[in-house]
């Protein structure tokens, strides 16, 4: 069963929604690999502190955040990856990793990749390792409204310069 807080939101808003159960997974990469789901349309939740406030980076799984972009968007250097310690206490009804991106339900920003944004559908962990919901992006963004900004770069896995940065998904 999905995060109780999270089922009941999108049943209270008539959002259709699929809940696809998997064996237990623990990255985005492998949560899609295993549903067959294109790693750029699962978005995986990454918790930041900008200026030590919390909030959530959603992205596609196949893409990392690039916090020199991050910096220049919010115009501070102090934007970074927060601990599991320091974000663990946000999400009492969620298995630790497994946050669904509705920061709006606890309390957070939402900070969305533009590549991700122009998904039709979107897909993402339900509050625990072995069950991820799918629905079209259209109503994520209404329910969330988060903002969208270009802050991630494609995730490259062939030989050579791992750091390669790709503009889009192929």
């Amino acid at each position: 069963m999905p995060a109780k807080k999270l089922k009941a939101f999108l049943d209270e808003n008539d959002i259709k929604y699929v809940v696809i159960k998997h064996s237990s997974a623990f990255t985005a990469q492998e949560i899609a690999a295993s549903t067959h789901v294109s790693g750029k349309e699962f978005a995986k939740t990454v918790m930041i502190k900008i200026e030590g406030k919390m909030a959530m980076a959603v992205l596609p799984a196949s893409f990392q955040v690039d916090f020199n972009l991050l910096q220049e968007i919010f115009g501070t250097r102090k934007v970074s990856l927060a601990s599991e310690a320091e974000f663990k206490y946000f999400f009492p009804d969620c298995e630790l990793g497994a946050m669904p991106p509705f920061g709006n339900l606890y309390d957070l920003e939402v900070y969305v990749s533009e590549t991700l944004a122009e998904d039709k559908m979107i897909a993402f962990n339900a509050g625990i390792h072995t069950e991820m919901i799918k629905l079209e992006y259209k109503d994520f963004e209404r329910l969330v409204q988060p903002r969208v900004f270009k802050f991630s770069w494609k995730t490259v896995s062939i030989p050579g310069d791992p750091s390669e940065r790709w503009e889009l998904d192929y």
